[in-house]
């Protein structure tokens, strides 16, 4: 009996928890009110030990790669996102059956729970906790989070006296004296009642999930980032226009397309943040403490124009985590002139709306000017899933490094971990030299002074290092040098092309580069934790 009850309180919690969960869905897309399983999946994703949560983008990025269920990024945010509804989905099923097995079956607490008061009781403290925890991890909605803390609340209230009223209209035959033989077919027709009040509950349940997941999906549908034009250099006016070498059939863009750009970060929906009400307060251990808009940075400083290549740490070899584009923005370099660190300023901490962190050494921007603070890529302001409305670039080092929709700068005379290094990842996160076969094009084989060669072609890569040298090998010959396109800029990767004489059978090709000051490519197989992959990648084609 107790098996059973608590089979149906598990029914009831994760039926009504659907419903809940479409509802919020809907208010998410409609007045843009918080989203309670992205911000308690975000809530425990930070409070989960570094290796667990590495282990579990292992085990996705392997599924990923091993089903090809597309590119890496947005199949993992989807997954992330999936995985945050089933979690409260399982929640809100195990409430039910606690709230069933702990219910009597006479005495007080039967009357008590006539009353709906215990149902309201449950769903109240539920809808505290989670009102708590969306405020501090919802990253998204605009709405005045006491206005957001209610709505959650009185949701979860309605959701616990719904459980609590189900409960009692399944509890009231066996609330009644126990039936003698010649009641049997009274039995039945009570067991049948209840039967067919969770198969009517069952399908309201449905009925409410699938319409409110249709319009949500549908507001959804109708929204649009408008994309906001800079003035300044057009970054399709490539400086390698006139370069003769074309790429392989089949090679990557040179330039990615924006919206095919990766995104890696910490959150499973992107976060929002209001350009008019926005200041990035810059202090700590400065002689002038300041605070800047977007429209201060790009008014009142040079603007810098940089082709750059982006690669996160975690990209395995061969991998879709790296791409290319055109950042606009203006050297930190600039900043320091202004704010005046102190001589005690070491180091400057970096902090973003999302609650990530990151420290640059201050002797990295006196060093280098083209570390910069980014407002626009492609021509245009930053799109909200890329770090709207800053973020920084630091060359040399991997994206967990260069932090996004930064909030506040300060100065401080001592360095601590940051977000990911406190997880486990290299302090440092130095760019690794690596080197890609994207195609070994078989079905575009052609003939020159009778030889027929196949186009092969790639992609190599050490950051601002640069690439002198890309060589490879078809199955156990020699390391033979490929043609190199002119990169977009010392910081982009170089496209590379090789034709090999067409040899009918099954092969392998390995690719290898050299950086510009002769420094090879690190060939020992290393995974991406804690410092980046390493290694030859390999491509097998059948000809």
């Amino acid at each position: 009996m107790t098996q059973a009850k608590n089979r149906a309180g598990a029914l009831v919690g994760a039926l009504t928890t659907a419903a809940l969960m479409a509802i919020f869905y809907v208010a998410e897309q409609a007045a843009d009110l918080p989203f309670p399983p992205f911000d308690i999946f975000q809530w425990i994703s930070r409070i989960l030990p570094g290796f667990l949560i590495t282990f579990g983008i292992d085990i996705m990025v392997t599924i990923i790669d091993a089903f090809n269920l597309g590119q890496t990024d947005d199949t993992a945010k989807l997954a992330e996102q999936l995985l945050s509804v089933a979690l409260v989905f399982g929640l809100g099923g195990a409430l039910g059956a606690l709230y069933f097995s702990l219910q009597k079956k006479e005495g007080p607490a039967q009357k008590f729970a006539r009353t709906l008061l215990p149902g309201a009781i449950m769903g109240l403290l539920v809808g505290i906790a989670v009102s708590f925890i969306s405020d501090r991890y919802n990253f998204t909605s605009s709405v005045d989070n006491t206005l957001s803390g209610f709505w959650i609340t009185a949701l979860f209230v309605v959701w616990g006296i719904i459980i609590n009223w189900v409960y009692n209209r399944l509890d009231a035959p066996a609330s009644m004296q126990a039936p003698t033989a010649l009641d049997a077919p009274e039995k039945s027709v009570q067991t049948i009642d209840r039967r067919r009040f969770l198969v009517i509950l069952g399908g309201t349940a449905a009925t409410i999930t699938v319409i409110g997941s249709g319009i949500g999906a549908y507001l959804n549908s109708k929204k649009e980032e408008v994309l906001v034009k800079i003035t300044g250099a057009n970054p399709k006016d490539f400086p390698n226009l006139n370069d003769k070498l074309i790429p392989a059939p089949g090679t990557r863009p040179e330039y990615t397309p924006l919206e095919d750009h990766y995104r890696i970060d910490i959150n499973v929906s992107i976060p929002e943040i209001d350009a008019d009400t926005w200041e990035l307060p810059i202090g700590g251990l400065v002689e002038n403490p300041i605070k800047l808009t977007l429209g201060d940075i790009q008014n009142n400083y040079e603007p810098m124009y940089q082709y750059i290549t982006m690669s996160c740490i975690s990209n395995r070899l061969g991998g879709d985590l790296i791409s290319t584009t055109h950042w606009t923005g203006t050297s930190f370099q600039n900043i320091l002139k202004e704010v005046k660190p102190k001589p005690e300023a070491k180091f400057v901490r970096i902090e973003s709306v999302d609650g990530f962190w990151e420290y640059v050494d201050l002797e990295v921007i006196r060093s280098d000017e083209k570390v910069m603070l980014t407002y626009a890529w492609d021509g245009a302001l930053l799109k909200a899933k890329h770090g709207f409305p800053l973020r920084i670039h630091i060359p040399n080092r991997y994206g967990m490094k260069q932090p996004k929709w930064i909030t506040k700068i300060d100065f401080v005379d001592e360095w601590e971990a940051g977000y990911w290094v406190s997880r486990g990842w290299d302090k440092e996160a130095l760019i690794k030299a690596t080197s890609v076969i994207d195609t070994v094009a078989v079905n575009d084989v052609y003939e020159q002074d009778g030889q027929q060669f196949v186009p092969v072609g790639g992609m190599a890569w050490a950051g601002p290092r640069g690439i002198s040298k890309v060589e490879i090998q078809v199955d156990d010959g020699e390391w033979v040098e490929a043609e190199l396109r002119q990169p977009l800029s010392e910081k982009t990767w170089v496209i590379w092309r090789y034709d090999w004489p067409f040899s009918e059978g099954d092969h392998t090709f390995r690719v290898r580069c050299t950086e510009k000051d002769g420094t090879p490519q690190i060939t020992e197989q290393a995974g991406t934790r804690p410092s980046g992959a390493s290694g030859i990648y390999e491509k097998e084609a059948s000809l």
